[in-house]
């Protein structure tokens, strides 16, 4: 409608536009007598319609222009391209481009209006696109650290935070220190650490108090001095971390009575140990003297025993698992780790006989899809091998990933599962 109202604008000095495009017998017509040049008005404009309509361009035509050619060969700037239409914030720092009727540089990732590519440059870095003449972009800030650096800085300083208060900071105070509102924060840091602000000021109480037994008074003046307002609040979150009675754990696990035995099985050497609340350690290696050293290393101060009767058949049993790792296991197992390890291993547990699941998948089961690396190194510290099945997590492409007892035995146990 505006093409056409420009179009009456002019009708007034007809003559002119019958000079300019009089040529085309479709738009110059004979001139009648006794007419003025207002009567074009009257004239049907249908003609001229399919012109202006053909003339237009379609507006996803302007956006596809935005790639010139995703084909290397003909452009060298095709992966440039393909990052700035995706906002690929993956390339950030790998280039800068830089708008010429604009002036400005940014990040592949800006989200400001796509620019016609006849005025879009690249650059390596900001130096070379100031130095060509261009400022950085105000929006997405080239020239400061990026968002994941940002971020990545702020939770680092409010683990820092955490980690030397007296008392435990407030999502208030945390969000504050990171200049980010309490529930962005909260993500964020979920996000970024696999566990809750909450979550990591518990085990870093947990850790404070453990550091502190053996060398305190009393278990009650290393609770204060953990951050403990009462013994009430450690006996509700912390005494699980720790596995044991914090008296107990102060004298390095002394009078915890932990019963062993050491056997050989298929895949080597094998060490079985438990507690009174069921299997604390499920052990293999080539050897057995490493692996009773371990198990001293974990409990320097209990009374580590050799089986009676009954533990014997529990080993007997454990046993029969490492060679049918079908079977299961119907023995308690007495699982100690951090509220994050927990979760990870019970998740692995959830895992079928003769399937596998990726670290990626496992963090994504567990609700923390960003905490790929923190499943791995959980998966690394479980001490109950087969029963915890961590032989079950294999990389992204299927390939056979790092095993605390050895990769070899890792596929011997994935094969015996396949094979039924």
């Amino acid at each position: 409608m505006r093409q056409v109202a420009r179009l009456y604008s002019i009708a007034p000095d007809l003559g002119r536009w019958r000079r300019k495009f009089g040529s085309k017998a479709r738009d110059a017509g004979p001139a009648v007598d006794g007419q003025d040049d207002a009567s074009f008005l009257n004239r049907p404009v249908v003609s001229v319609m399919p012109v202006l309509a053909a003339s237009a361009k379609p507006q996803s035509a302007v956006a596809m222009s935005f790639v010139p050619s995703p084909d290397p060969a003909t452009n060298p700037n095709a992966d440039r391209w393909a990052a700035l239409a995706a906002r690929d914030a993956r390339a950030d720092g790998t280039f800068v481009y830089a708008v010429r009727t604009t002036g400005v540089y940014c990040r592949p990732s800006c989200a400001a209006r796509a620019a016609r590519p006849e005025n879009v440059t690249f650059h390596r870095t900001c130096a070379e696109a100031e130095a060509a003449g261009f400022r950085p972009c105000r929006r997405c800030r080239p020239d400061a650290p990026g968002l994941a650096e940002r971020r990545a800085e702020a939770i680092t300083r409010a683990c820092r935070l955490i980690e030397t208060a007296e008392t435990a900071p407030t999502l208030a105070e945390l969000a504050g220190a990171a200049e980010m509102s309490a529930y962005h924060f909260h993500r964020v840091f979920k996000a970024a650490t696999g566990v809750t602000p909450r979550a990591y000021a518990a085990a870093q109480r947990a850790a404070g108090l453990a550091a502190r037994l053996p060398g305190a008074g009393s278990v009650t003046e290393a609770l204060y001095e953990a951050g403990y307002g009462a013994a009430s609040r450690f006996y509700a979150e912390g005494a699980p971390r720790l596995g044991m009675a914090p008296a107990v754990y102060r004298k390095g696990g002394a009078g915890l009575r932990i019963r062993f035995g050491i056997g050989a099985c298929s895949l080597g050497a094998i060490l079985v140990a438990a507690t009174d609340r069921g299997i604390c350690a499920i052990l293999l290696g080539d050897a057995p003297e490493p692996l009773l050293q371990d198990l001293q290393d974990r409990f320097p101060g209990a009374e580590i025993v050799g089986g009676d009767p009954v533990f014997e058949g529990w080993m007997a049993r454990v046993i029969g698992l490492v060679e049918a790792p079908g079977r299961g296991l119907d023995l308690p197992l007495d699982i100690r780790g951090t509220a994050f390890q927990q979760q990870v291993w019970d998740a692995l547990r959830r895992i079928p006989v003769g399937s596998t699941a990726s670290y990626t998948e496992i963090a994504r089961a567990i609700g923390l899809p960003a905490a790929t690396r923190a499943v791995a190194q959980a998966c690394g510290a479980n001490a109950i091998a087969v029963a915890i099945p961590c032989h079950r997590v294999v990389r992204s492409d299927g390939a056979l990933s790092g095993y605390r007892w050895g990769v070899a035995r890792k596929r011997d146990l994935l094969q015996r599962e396949a094979e039924g």
